[in-house]
């Protein structure tokens, strides 16, 4: 059934204070729901989940994805233990079974079907990123074909089996037979007490989750790949309490904290539609913005966002995508050397440091001579006190080889002989990487592909050269993707008496910081 307008508004937002913003999102969720009901056969749409917080400003966020996933391949799956942080907790199915208890196990279990489904898709990817896998679905919508972004495990996009994609974009025919469903259940006082999905958790006193304290409220809901996800529903304000402190530090000065605040309330509603086909909204992971015990938040951070509340960036009275890295290494990304995505005018190629020095630098970058007098020379960019400003990783053929066999680029048989940067973006970054095989055969590494692959680098801004056969050395700078702000820039500046909106303005020129009109 097509979702109505006011049920997708209850179940992902009720924002009042952002509500053109969520206006806009809410329209692509309506979309992406409506692509669900065409698609139907490429995967098992999860169930409505209700909104059960009665807070405004909600993100539901998965927390603990996956959950039962090891009994769709008969194995033992670890059961689900919930613990209160004082009063009862209070569990709820969908068809009224209700456990109050101080810890709550939930254990999972396999149920024949009687009549066994059938989803046929054709797979694109994997993708590193969800912006790939995004830049892919909207290739294929401009070409009249509707699909659906997941994450079963790496990014992918799923067409219908029985749609047409032109040959240019490789993609693999499968049909999966299933003939089981996970259950939940509780251990009864008569057996098993099976819980029909989705489960909503209240925590008066909060849960304790992995060494944390989380207020909720919560829902345990089933997803796309046949297990379930633990979900928190919480208020966007306080879901920047388990975010700032994680990716920035708490240490931070407050202007810096301020920044990043901004920066994540703002990532967060540009980014709610990314787990729509899962039915919540944003990950816990790096594979959105790390968000972990909101506890631990300090009075510094409290403050920070505070004085922040409901300020976002924006493009065209739109949120903007804000990205954001560990430290750029003295410049910044331009956007689509890190994803295969459009350019934007606030994400350009830029020198991260005091005009002065900028001067002195020799551009382009993608220049490998220029890059490496960049490299090997003393830097006065922002930030240039992280450990990985500047570093080298060395790599064997025998690793090279396990990587690109694991990541399903290549066979086991497959043993590097060479390694050539192809092609470099404005910022020195590497675009596109090769790799010769002994025997002839060859593998191109691009974008944010990569470092998915070669694990070890911290960033593409390197050079390569082989220092004996077999072996080289890569040496770079920066760690992360490279565009946006750089914190540990944003930390020098904030230290050197920039403001918040400076440092914003720095790292994402021409966008609008404030509240939406």
């Amino acid at each position: 059934m097509i979702k109505t307008y006011l049920q997708v508004q209850k179940r992902f937002f009720a924002f009042g204070l952002f509500f053109l913003i969520g206006v806009h999102y809410l329209n692509q969720v309506c979309i992406a729901n409506t692509r669900k009901v065409k698609l139907f056969a490429t995967h098992q749409a999860p169930p409505e989940t209700p909104l059960i917080s009665l807070e405004k400003n909600v993100l539901l966020v998965g927390i603990k994805p996956y959950l039962g996933k090891e009994i769709i391949n008969d194995d033992n799956s670890p059961p689900l233990r919930l613990v209160s942080n004082g009063r009862n907790l209070i569990l709820t199915d969908a068809d009224g079974v209700i456990r109050k208890a101080k810890e709550i196990n939930i254990g999972w279990r396999a149920k024949e079907l009687l009549n066994p489904k059938v989803f046929v898709r054709k797979i694109v990817g994997p993708f590193a990123s969800f912006e790939s896998a995004e830049r892919s679905a909207n290739d294929l919508k401009e070409k009249g074909i509707e699909s659906t972004i997941a994450h079963p495990l790496d990014w992918e996009v799923w067409v219908s089996g029985d749609i047409e994609i032109p040959p240019s974009i490789k993609s693999t025919y499968k049909k999966i037979k299933v003939s089981k469903t996970v259950f939940p259940y509780l251990d009864g006082n008569n057996g098993k007490i099976f819980l029909k999905g989705p489960i909503s958790l209240q925590a008066p006193d909060g849960l304790r989750w992995e060494q944390g304290i989380y207020l909720g409220p919560f829902s345990i809901q089933s997803d796309a790949y046949g297990s379930w996800t633990l979900v928190e529903h919480v208020p966007i304000e306080r879901y920047l309490n388990g975010v700032v402190p994680y990716e920035i530090g708490a240490s931070s000065p407050e202007a810096a904290l301020a920044a990043q605040a901004v920066l994540a309330r703002t990532w967060a509603l540009a980014n709610s539609h990314r787990f729509n086909v899962d039915g919540y909204n944003l990950c816990s992971d790096t594979q959105c913005q790390v968000y972990k015990d909101p506890s631990k938040v300090n009075q510094k951070i409290k403050t920070a966002i505070k004085k922040t509340a409901g300020k976002i960036l924006t493009w065209n009275k739109r949120p903007i995508n804000t990205v954001y890295h560990a430290t750029n290494g003295g410049v910044m990304a331009s956007v689509d050397e890190a994803w295969s995505i459009s350019k934007v005018p606030y994400l350009q190629m830029r020198l991260d440091g005091p005009k002065q020095w900028a001067r002195k630098v020799d551009l382009p970058l993608s220049n490998e001579k220029y890059l490496k007098s960049f490299l090997f020379s003393k830097s006065e960019a922002f930030g240039s006190d992280h450990p990985l400003f500047r570093w080298e990783r060395t790599l064997e053929s025998s690793q090279i080889s396990k990587q690109l066999s694991q990541a399903k680029k290549v066979s086991s048989s497959f043993y590097p002989n060479k390694i050539k940067v192809v092609t470099r973006g404005s910022s020195g970054r590497v675009t596109s990487l090769k790799i010769d095989g002994k025997s002839g055969s060859e593998i191109f590494l691009k974008l944010d592909d990569i470092r998915r692959v070669l694990r070890q680098l911290p960033s593409t801004l390197f050079v390569v050269k082989e220092i004996k056969e077999g072996k080289w050395l890569f040496s770079g700078g920066g760690f992360g993707h490279g565009a946006g702000m750089s914190q540990s820039g944003a930390i020098e500046l904030a230290k050197n008496g920039w403001t918040t909106k400076q440092i914003l303005s720095h790292y994402y020129p021409k966008t609008k910081y404030g509240f939406l009109p």
